[in-house]
């Protein structure tokens, strides 16, 4: 059982600039593995993400990032690579790459990208994948003839492929999941207890296996957002059985339980505004919640 990660969602409105640059400090200071950034070049107020990822891994000094997730039809592969490489290099290995095929096309299409179907989506998700993972590591330039990339000769970075986690959704965007990526991030925020989960991550093994890799090799790492309170709530879930929180000690419990229970890899936490300042909620995430789940494992003692 490896120990799980626990990361921490960043706000990217341009407003929010100050409080994202205090927050990752935070982040990094209090011991967390991963901060995470949304990723919507599209939108006016937002900072683009590689370009925060960059300041963000520059005034930190133990802790990843996390474009969670990459819009990929705005990025295309190879300079998404090479963008990669650049930050890895530069930190020390320390970024994860987030993937995700492109949903929003009426917002996107406005960068002037060309639509694609659903299923377009996924096959150049599956590309792009096998088209990083082969530019990366060093070795012979590379010929890549496909359907929506296509290089030729391109010499590989020498800087090894980073993690790559997909936010994939449907049936077939699983399957490249289980076939190509190292982990996968539910959708539309779905715990291991969802309806979601419970028919999404079969797909991920059964691909998984049909390439000849173990589920073990596909990580689960969950955005979970939630209230962090003082003290315990009578209910820790809706009517929908979506967890809303409770207090550390309720936290705990649950989520000691998801990874010993149900394999889960890491959690990303996203505070739920609710009136509590975001850095008395990191401050209970990393210095009370993620520490105490790390201890209850069997591999943390």
């Amino acid at each position: 059982m490896r120990t799980p990660l626990f990361g921490f969602g960043l706000g990217t409105a341009l407003h929010q600039v100050p409080a994202l640059l205090e927050h990752v400090t935070q982040a990094d200071d209090a011991g967390l593995d991963l901060v995470s950034l949304s990723d919507h070049p599209y939108e006016p107020d937002r900072v683009d993400a590689y370009a925060a990822l960059g300041v963000v891994l520059g005034r930190t000094t133990r802790i990843s990032a996390l474009a969670n997730v990459t819009n990929l039809p705005t990025r295309p592969a190879p300079m998404l690579s090479r963008t990669v490489a650049s930050l890895s290099a530069l930190s020390g290995g320390r970024v994860v790459l987030g993937m995700g095929a492109g949903g929003l096309w009426d917002a996107i299409a406005k960068l002037g990208v060309p639509r694609r179907t659903p299923g377009e989506s996924v096959r150049a998700l599956e590309e792009g994948i096998q088209l990083i993972r082969a530019l990366h590591g060093g070795g012979a330039p590379v010929v890549f003839d496909g359907e929506f990339y296509e290089v030729s000769g391109l010499e590989p970075s020498p800087v090894p492929v980073p993690a790559i986690w997909t936010g994939s959704n449907g049936p077939k965007s699983l399957a490249v999941t289980g076939r190509l990526a190292d982990g996968w991030i539910p959708g539309y925020a779905a715990d291991w207890l969802s309806e979601r989960f419970a028919w999404s991550r079969p797909l991920i093994d059964e691909a998984a296996v049909a390439t000849g890799r173990q589920p073990a090799d596909v990580q689960t790492v969950y955005n979970l957002p939630g209230r962090i309170t003082a003290t315990p709530l009578q209910t820790t879930r809706d009517d929908q059985r979506r967890w809303i929180g409770g207090s550390p000690d309720q936290w705990i419990e649950e989520l000691t339980g998801a990874v010993l229970e149900h394999d889960a890899a890491g959690f990303i936490y996203f505070p739920i505004p609710d009136g509590t300042p975001t850095d008395v909620a990191l401050g209970r995430w990393a210095t009370e919640i993620a520490p105490a789940v790390r201890a209850a494992l069997p591999t943390a003692r």
